[in-house]
Formats: C-alpha cells, sequence, structure tokens
C-alpha cells in the first residue's frame, strides 16, 4: 500500500474510532499462487509449509488463492491476466511458463518464481540483483544437464543416439536442449530434438524416437513435476523399451530409470521464505535468487534390471536412494 493512500486510510479510521482503526492495522495480506501443473496438493505443499514455519496461518494471518495451469499456455496466460485483475500483492509462479506468462501480466505486483533457469529463460538478466518486480529461485536444471549427461554415460557407456524430450511452449527449452547437446558432443554423442507442446503427445514422440533407434531419452524437469506426471512419462518410456533420466526424484520412484537434480520441494519451499520478506517490505528486485545447495541422484534398479542395464558399482555408490 502506499504511503499516501495508508495515510488517508489512517485519518479516515482515526475519525471513525479505534474499530476503524484496527480494521486497517489487521489487514490480512493476499498471494496468489499460479502453477502449470494440475490440481493437487502435491506442488503446493512445500510452499503452504514454508508459509506455516514462517508464522502464516492460511484463512487467517494471510489469504492464499490457487490457480493451476492443467499444462497449457493459453490458460497460463488468462490465469495471471485474472491474477493481475485482482489485485493481491504477491503473485508466486511455479515454473519458467508460469512465471514468464505473470511477468507478461504484470510490470507492478511483485513476482516470486519458482524457475528452471531464470536468466537463460529470460525473467531476469542477474541472479545477485534480478531487478524489476521478480525474484525467487532457480533449480538450476539447465546447469545440471552436463551431469545427467556424464550418468548416462556411466550408466550406458556404448550410447550413442540420444533423444531430448522437451516442451516446445517452456521458453527454458531452448537452453536445456543446448546444454544437453553440447554436453553429448563432449563425449562423442547425439542428441535429437523431441518437443511437444503438451504431455498428450508424449506417447507419440516416444514411438518416433523408438523407431529411430534412440538408446536414451533425456526428459525435460517440466514433464516429471509431480508423481501422476512422472509415472506417465515412465510407463511410456518402459513401454518403447527406453532408457531415461529426469531431474527430479519423482521420475525413478514413479518407475523411471534414474534422475539428477535438487529436491522435489526447493522452488516451492524457498518461494514461502520471499513471500515473507516481501511482505515486510522488502523490493522483489533486490531479493537475490536462490539456488539449491545439494542434489539427489535416485536410481530405480527394477527398472534398470527390466531393461537389462547393469548399474555400475561406482554409480551405485554414489546414489542418494535406490530404488529396489
Amino acid at each position: 500500500m502506499k504511503r499516501r493512500v495508508f495515510a488517508a486510510l489512517l485519518g479516515s479510521a482515526a475519525l471513525n474510532g479505534p474499530i476503524a482503526l484496527a480494521q486497517v492495522a489487521s489487514r490480512v495480506p493476499r498471494i496468489a499462487v499460479l502453477d502449470w501443473e494440475s490440481p493437487g496438493t502435491e506442488r503446493v505443499a512445500p510452499l503452504r509449509r514454508g508459509l506455516r514455519e514462517l508464522g502464516y496461518v492460511e484463512g487467517e494471518s494471510i489469504h492464499v488463492e490457487y490457480r493451476f495451469a492443467e499444462g497449457r499456455a493459453e490458460r497460463a496466460a488468462a490465469l495471471a491476466e485474472e491474477i493481475v485483475r485482482s489485485g493481491v500483492d504477491v503473485i508466486v509462479a511455479l515454473t519458467t511458463p508460469a512465471a514468464r506468462a505473470v511477468q507478461r501480466a504484470t510490470s507492478t505486483i511483485a513476482i516470486v518464481v519458482a524457475s528452471a533457469d531464470p536468466v537463460g529463460a529470460g525473467l531476469v538478466t542477474n541472479l545477485s540483483r534480478p531487478g524489476g518486480n521478480l525474484t525467487g529461485a532457480s533449480t538450476m536444471m539447465t546447469d545440471l544437464e552436463s551431469k545427467r549427461m556424464e550418468l548416462l554415460r556411466e550408466v550406458l557407456p556404448g550410447a550413442r543416439r540420444l533423444a531430448y524430450l522437451g516442451s516446445a511452449p517452456d521458453p527454458a527449452t531452448p537452453n536445456f536442449l543446448r546444454e544437453a547437446q553440447e554436453a553429448a558432443a563432449r563425449i562423442g554423442a547425439h542428441v535429437e530434438p523431441a518437443l511437444v507442446d503438451n504431455p498428450g503427445e508424449i506417447d507419440a514422440a516416444l514411438t518416433r524416437l523408438a523407431g529411430r533407434r534412440v538408446e536414451a531419452v533425456i526428459v525435460q524437469p517440466l514433464f516429471t513435476l509431480t508423481t501422476i506426471a512422472s509415472g506417465r512419462v515412465a510407463e511410456l518410456a518402459a513401454r518403447h523399451g527406453l532408457p531415461a533420466i529426469a531431474s527430479f526424484a519423482h521420475f525413478p520412484r514413479s518407475g523411471g530409470l534414474l534422475s539428477f537434480g535438487p529436491s522435489t520441494e526447493f522452488g516451492a519451499h524457498a518461494a514461502a521464505k520471499y513471500v515473507d520478506r516481501i511482505l515486510k517490505g522488502a523490493k522483489p528486485g533486490d531479493l537475490p535468487i536462490e539456488q539449491p545447495a545439494t542434489f539427489e541422484l535416485v536410481l530405480n534398479l527394477k527398472t534398470a534390471k527390466a531393461l537389462g542395464i547393469p548399474i555400475p558399482q561406482v554409480v551405485l555408490l554414489r546414489a542418494d536412494e535406490l530404488i529396489e
């Protein structure tokens, strides 16, 4: 609330007595959450827990509205416009395409993001001082493509024909693909892009890749955000006999071969801290974007056995979780 408006309200409240003063002082902040996925508690639970840890009680000391894009760019854009019209204090955008939709809708309302690559996707120009009205957490996903490529080389040392299953609407996709292709070139492999507009096209894409005798698939994080989404991709990869590596532990826990990346809860949980600081007066553009400090390697040994892939002992020893 701007100082002049607040002063006017305060003066009006003083004239109307202590009850009006209490109403001004006890105004409950409103935030809106735009998630790329479908409705469900799994994605927003870390954010809600983070707010509780900071002393916020939904419906009492903070009001939170949730919107879900259900994996559709046009729906994300419409919801972002709706959120901006509602006049909330802070917007939380989970995933890069959700963040892009919100950023296009407002340059004034504070935005907190959980994004795979906020700099590469053009959301900000600098992690330490993002500027503008946007801050939040980077999951460093594009930076980790070279590490995931190294793991594929160790698990499948002879694989040379690889594919990248990516989202055409995601603004982070070109950077993901470039990092994967450059990492593959360093080990003498080739990465073929397989971009789809929505998850409903993944089966057809994997069918084409299997027909071209692709030996392994790297899955963009956007397709494994939840247990349900991960299970769907893992099932399709298994049906086509394709070893697949993803970023989040949801994937191997749901039947995929392996994953390497930050905790599945990192971005959403970190967002709560930014909401708190902004509500207490901090400017989003002055808050450095947070990056994860730890990463998880998770392997599904049952899937490896079904695919006929012996996992090297050195990889088994490095794993944070083995699923049997």
